[in-house]
């Protein structure tokens, strides 16, 4: 059946895409490294701080909330914090919400 329809040959072969030269590699490692440097390493470095501040908590600390609320710890459960914010004045909160601990002294001298 050849002899109906005539053979077509290429007269080239098919165009090969340029050869990969490695730097490809060197740009997702170098992006890697960025990556972890800039993002991943200083995130887990200030979750690891906040872990062993609330682990650290203890009564008679000064401490400030995320919402900016200061006061002295009083009580100190397995998931909740009492802070006493003024006199007769306590609440609780999730240990969780603590930002930072005051150096002793701080409250009286606001």
């Amino acid at each position: 059946m050849s002899f109906f329809i005539p053979a077509a040959y290429a007269d080239t072969a098919a165009a090969v895409g340029p050869a990969s030269t490695g730097f490809e590699w060197v740009f997702l490692v170098g992006f890697l490294v960025i990556f972890y440097l800039m993002i991943w390493r200083p995130q887990a470095k200030r979750a690891k701080e906040h872990k062993n501040l609330l682990g650290g908590l203890q009564k008679g600390d000064e401490v400030v909330t995320n919402g900016g609320i200061a006061g002295k710890v009083t009580k100190v459960a397995d998931d909740f914090v009492v802070v006493e914010v003024s006199d007769n004045v306590e609440l609780k909160f999730q240990k969780q919400a603590i930002a930072a601990t005051l150096p002793k002294g701080t409250l009286k001298a606001i």
